[in-house]
């Protein structure tokens, strides 16, 4: 998937050195989920390009400008009464904050989840004090629908999430 600032494609495994380059940042790591590792090794990157390069359909994806993978964005559908809905999540490396690229990707990848996973909901659940990550899901069209108050804890401190969400119009039914 092409846009203006960014592609979006499937990871390969020329991408370890970047990936490592990119995500061992603790700004990164400090508004994502405690699976996300830090600091990142090349052993880090190496397990998740394996644990993602065959899946099908294609679900996460790299962020890539100029040919190099600068951040990660993809979707993990639910199940059951749930299997229609699924959680987006996606980090940029900090060099290329602040430039319209992570938003342009979410747009990109809620778009492929409608049309080509039959995804009928997506949502996000930024940290509530991460202006970034919510502005970003308000330009990319995302409403916000929740505060949850203490519904996480990362590093030993309970954080409020923002629940966004995206309904696809053209849902076509299970």
């Amino acid at each position: 998937m092409k846009g203006r600032y960014s592609t979006v494609r499937s990871w390969r495994t020329a991408d370890v050195p970047a990936l490592v380059r990119h995500a061992n940042n603790a700004n990164i790591a400090r508004q994502l989920r405690d699976r996300f590792p830090h600091p990142y090794t090349a052993a880090d990157a190496r397990r998740f390009i394996d644990g993602v390069v065959s899946a099908r359909p294609v679900i996460t994806f790299a962020i890539d400008v100029d040919d190099e993978a600068v951040g990660g964005i993809g979707f993990s559908p639910g199940s059951d009464v749930e299997r229609y809905s699924a959680e987006i999540g996606y980090w940029l490396a900090e060099a290329f904050w602040g430039r319209g690229i992570t938003t342009e990707a979410v747009r990109m990848v809620s778009a492929y989840a409608f049309d080509k996973c039959n995804v009928l909901r997506l949502f996000a659940l930024p940290f509530a004090d991460n202006a970034r990550s919510t502005r970003v899901l308000e330009k990319a069209g995302y409403t916000r629908e929740a505060i949850l108050r203490s519904s996480s804890v990362k590093a030993g401190i309970p954080r409020d999430q923002a629940l966004y969400a995206l309904i696809n119009p053209g849902w076509r039914g299970a």
